[in-house]
């Protein structure tokens, strides 16, 4: 039966490499199959059989313990080190306490006695007389040495500490103050509707021919001296414009303004815009 599977195996492969190169591994491969399987086969068997054995042959040759009548392995025995006992702490005694000496005083009124002992006799001093030098009952006055100390009043410790500096920011004179740090703004002497009038009265309209209001917006920088600079006009008209500035300069040339005032009181140069809009009949 082995044979007959054999040649059929070969017969296949015949056929499956006919005209291709039989020296090609796949078809060496192919017949040497069951060869190879039978080897593998045989070599994986001893293996196992060695690996299955192995821990037999070594129990076969390891060296029998040596066990009490009980049949258990004794135990390697404990070696406990000795503990060193330290030696009992020196007890020190407490230092005593020294209680400072208090002085007392006697502080008991001697009890009169009825016979005076150990008086002292004073020599009678005809024609004393109380005061400096002696008194009635004869003593002499120690001598007045007492000077009393001289006092200077009204002279203290000189101080030479210079009394601190106090630095006041000062403004700068050439800039422009904001609207925002203003404290009053800018105003032409006598009121901005006097303006007004004068820009309305003094404006030369015979040029202009709209059907439209025409507008602008000057815009200049009114001085701390009360004059007026960089005048400019943003109209859409440049003819207008022109007239819008000449007619501003004219007028703040024949009247001052009043300077814009910051939040400290001071006169600050500063921005003012005017509008102007005009419509002109045909």
């Amino acid at each position: 039966m082995k044979h007959m599977h054999q040649n059929q195996e070969f017969r296949f492969n015949e056929v499956l490499f006919e005209h291709r190169n039989k020296q090609y591994g796949a078809y060496v491969l192919r017949n040497e199959s069951d060869r190879i399987l039978t080897k593998a086969l045989f070599i994986g068997v001893s293996l196992l059989a060695a690996i299955s054995i192995t821990p037999v042959i070594i129990n076969a040759f390891k060296t029998p313990e040596i066990t009490d009548s009980g049949g258990y392995v004794l135990p390697p025995p404990i070696i406990i080190d000795e503990i060193e006992t330290p030696p009992p702490a020196a007890i020190i005694p407490p230092k005593a306490t020294v209680v400072p000496k208090v002085k007392t005083e006697d502080t008991t009124v001697p009890e009169p006695k009825a016979i005076v002992e150990n008086e002292k006799k004073v020599e009678k001093i005809e024609g004393a007389v109380a005061g400096i030098k002696n008194n009635s009952d004869g003593e002499v006055a120690p001598p007045n040495t007492y000077v009393p100390p001289t006092t200077n009043i009204g002279r203290g410790p000189v101080i030479s500490t210079p009394p601190p500096t106090i630095l006041v920011e000062k403004t700068d004179p050439t800039k422009i103050v904001d609207g925002k740090d203003l404290g009053v703004e800018a105003n032409f002497n006598g009121g901005i509707e006097v303006f007004r009038n004068k820009v309305m009265n003094n404006f030369d309209g015979s040029g202009f021919e709209s059907d439209d209001i025409m507008r602008t917006t000057v815009t200049f920088i009114v001085e701390i001296d009360g004059s007026i600079s960089n005048i400019k006009a943003n109209g859409a008209d440049v003819d207008f414009n022109s007239e819008a500035i000449r007619t501003v300069k004219a007028i703040s040339a024949k009247g001052k303004w009043i300077p814009g005032k910051n939040k400290k009181g001071e006169s600050v140069r500063s921005y003012f815009k005017f509008p102007i809009s005009m419509k002109f009949d045909n």
